[in-house]
């Protein structure tokens, strides 16, 4: 490749780094609003379409699996290509394939839109996001990306409802129009307002101008050396089998077994959790910051103790039969949902170097969206063979596994893995 060098910029404003959050908040609200509409107008969809639960926990199934597929794509695209180029690009390809979604008819087509085109267009935003906000948050790392994580919640419980109370006035696909336009309109937005973040990188040499391509074999050479990303990948995988599980079938959970309206079912099944993870990861995210340099093993244990506490309530949350104990364990799983968010990724950085940060992004998460891919038509099939209650409360166990996943790791190859970074003070 030949080497380019920076275009002369203004230096970066002190200011820049939280305004970039604010653009990157409101993308990843699109993200995980976009993804909520399939679950909350699922009801609408079975009823308009006459698919049974198994073809509707396929179609998100296989969202999950093109998703898996292409983040380690995205990842590396994130090292080599300007950063926020691949997070207008995945904005503008998910909104449309958002859009699509609404004129689909079939079961073919709702596969090519939603599994595949918003599937593989949200695959590209996460690693190149979260490693740009890593870019220009230093010592405000954790916080930052529990900002942003917030975004997700917002997403969902907002989307969802959203979505959920426009379906039940003028059909499920008015959903995909209305999210599906608005993300189109947002990505034109960011893409003048975001800033040359390679030039940005090179000018503080973070990066070198002559080098500015990462070689996939150094990529994939030093992320696979490390023991301790794969066991955050599996725990991430058993992490996002329970929570794309209860996504996608708590509304209809709600709506079916306590003859909730659906935008009520939507609101209930997603509101408490999410509002009590706002408070666990703004609180555990700071706190993480703190003491990182005083132990470095900090945001992993976070992640420990965050799968490990939130296991009795998945389990009160299947197995209560009364909307206030389902509420409780919802709110409980939910602190501990954001206990876990809080480090979710400033975890990765830990173990890898800064260049192949994104790339070691991608490949986490491949094994992780392969096995939550599986949950929506695993419980779709517990749902018609024998009770969705039933799947809901065998949960727990996989968080559990998940736990064990990060406490393996901890006892064994992350002080091994640690990245000692030298002392970063600009921007801060």
């Amino acid at each position: 490749m030949t080497t380019q060098h920076a275009p002369s910029l203004p230096p970066v404003p002190k200011s820049y780094k939280w305004e970039l959050l604010f653009f990157l908040w409101f993308a990843y609200f699109l993200n995980q609003g976009d993804r909520m509409i399939f679950n909350a107008v699922l009801p609408l969809i079975k009823a308009d379409t006459g698919f049974s639960d198994v073809q509707l926990g396929l179609i998100a199934t296989l969202f999950m699996l093109c998703y898996g597929i292409c983040v380690p794509i995205a990842g590396f695209l994130g090292d080599v290509f300007k950063r926020r180029s691949v997070v207008v690009g995945s904005l503008l390809v998910f909104s449309v394939g958002t859009l699509l979604t609404g004129w689909a008819s079939g079961l073919i087509m709702l596969v090519i839109f939603r599994s595949i085109a918003t599937g593989v267009g949200e695959a590209f935003y996460f690693p190149s996001a979260s490693t740009l906000i890593r870019q220009y948050h230093h010592r405000t790392r954790a916080t930052a990306i529990a900002i942003h994580q917030t975004s997700l919640y917002t997403g969902i419980v907002c989307g969802g409802v959203l979505a959920a109370w426009i379906g039940s006035q003028w059909g499920w696909r008015s959903s995909f129009y209305f999210f599906g336009s608005i993300g189109i309109l947002w990505a034109l937005t960011i893409f003048f307002r975001l800033r040359d973040d390679r030039a940005d990188a090179i000018a503080e040499g973070s990066l070198s101008g002559g080098n500015e391509a990462v070689p996939l074999r150094d990529a994939l050479r030093h992320a696979l050396s490390k023991p301790t990303l794969y066991c955050i990948s599996l725990a991430l995988g058993g992490m996002m089998f329970v929570n794309v599980g209860f996504l996608t079938w708590m509304p209809t959970y709600l709506h079916e077994r306590f003859e909730l309206s659906l935008t009520r079912a939507s609101f209930d099944s997603m509101f408490y959790h999410h509002l009590f993870a706002y408070f666990g990861v703004l609180v555990a995210a700071p706190l993480a910051d703190w003491l990182a340099p005083k132990r470095k093993t900090v945001r992993m244990e976070f992640k420990f103790l965050g799968l490990l506490l939130a296991t009795p309530f998945i389990f009160l949350m299947g197995y209560a039969d009364q909307l206030w104990v389902i509420y409780i364990a919802l709110c409980g799983f939910g602190i501990f949902r954001g206990v876990y968010d809080s480090n979710l990724f400033v975890a990765v950085f830990d173990v890898l170097e800064p260049k192949y940060r994104s790339t070691g992004m991608g490949l986490m998460l491949l094994p992780a969206f392969v096995i939550a891919a599986t949950s929506p038509v695993i419980l779709g099939w517990i749902k018609q063979n024998f009770s969705l209650q039933q799947g809901l409360i065998a949960l727990p166990c996989v968080y559990l596994l998940a736990a064990l996943a990060i406490f393996v790791a901890l006892k064994t190859s992350f002080h091994r893995d640690y990245y000692v970074e030298p002392t970063e003070s600009q921007n801060d």
